[in-house]
């Protein structure tokens, strides 16, 4: 597959669909709000991995993760578990620390309600996280699971605050396997729970430190979906160097990079902390690379070698936001939440 044909598929993903389909609810909510799309600006930034909420001298986090269907049909237990653990990931991708999940739960009887409570629960101790609540049928029609989460951060990793110059860096942690038929490439079931806390608590001190203030967690739209989605939010672009991106031996490059891995995260980083944030993922065995530099294009370029491909270019269209919230499609972060 050439570049070309690679970019291609991308756009057509699963991942990048799911993605594009946020524009079209932001501008539902817009037209519901009686003051339109300005109150949703001024409630939270749209764009970041959770609510920031200024609360005192920090920021309260909330987020909340639904499940595909068929995956929780498919793999109840690690639909628990990873409804927990991605949820963790959003807090840390935002500079935070967890502090509670609660949990909305359908299913067609207890058989598979129960794996995926069970799934839940292990890894709440993983992770060190409790379970405190939510909401449970089991009478209905079809699973359905969705989990939320809150945390606190003293200072903020946030979407909007890449900047041109800024390094692009992927950090991975590639000690895991793939769920198959699935996505999700998993590093954490079965991992020592220290380790596991360990290595997220690296985020919440980049942000505590001064060391970085932009960044996201890989979602389902993989590793370049959750690149353009960092990059949209800050009104900026980037060249991305496929060669760089670190991946596991033997899997194939599509699929690596529609890969939705247990932990998983891009910054954006400036020049004189780049090796200070490479060098502590590395330090705990987390694969860490600079995969790019932020430019003001507003569009993202992927190169290969001497090769080099538009991905998408977001003055010509959005990714995650509605075309009616202003030129760049994108809604500004609200007064109360100090991004920059």
């Amino acid at each position: 597959m050439s570049l070309q044909e690679l970019a291609g598929a991308l756009r057509e993903s699963r991942g990048f669909r799911h993605k594009t389909d946020i524009g079209g609810v932001i501008q539902t909510l817009s037209r519901a709000l009686p003051g339109g799309l300005r109150d949703m600006e001024q409630a939270v930034a749209l764009g970041d991995d959770c609510a920031a909420i200024a609360d005192g001298d920090g920021y309260l986090l909330f987020a909340i993760e639904g499940l595909v269907g068929d995956f929780v049909r498919a793999l109840p237990w690690f639909a628990g578990y990873s409804g927990v653990m991605v949820n963790v990931s959003d807090i840390y991708a935002m500079g935070g620390r967890p502090l509670a999940v609660v949990d909305a739960l359908w299913f067609d009887g207890r058989g598979d309600a129960d794996a995926v409570l069970q799934g839940m629960a292990a890894a709440s101790a993983a992770y060190g996280v409790p379970l405190v609540g939510g909401h449970t049928n089991t009478r209905s029609e079809q699973g359905q699971l969705a989990v939320a989460i809150v945390g606190r951060a003293q200072k903020l990793l946030s979407s909007f605050n890449a900047r041109p110059g800024d390094s692009l860096i992927m950090a991975v942690d590639l000690r895991g396997r793939f769920e198959e038929p699935y996505p999700f490439w998993n590093a954490s079931v079965g991992a020592p729970p220290q380790r596991l806390r360990g290595d997220l608590q690296i985020l919440a001190e980049f942000a505590e430190n001064g060391v970085c203030d932009a960044a996201k967690d890989i979602s389902m739209a993989g590793v370049l979906g959750t690149l353009l989605m960092l990059l949209e939010c800050s009104r900026a672009g980037a060249l991305i160097d496929m060669d760089k991106i670190p991946a596991p031996p033997g899997v194939p490059v599509r699929r690596w990079l529609e890969a939705f891995p247990s932990f998983g995260f891009v910054l954006s980083v400036r020049p004189h902390y780049v090796n200070v944030v490479c060098n502590r993922f590395r330090a705990r065995g987390i694969a860490c690379a600079v995969v790019g530099k932020v430019d003001d294009s507003r569009a993202v370029q992927l190169c290969s070698g001497e090769e080099r491909v538009l991905l998408w270019d977001l003055n010509e269209q959005a990714f995650i936001t509605s075309a009616t919230s202003g030129a760049a499609g994108i809604a500004a972060p609200p007064p109360v939440a100090a991004y920059r």
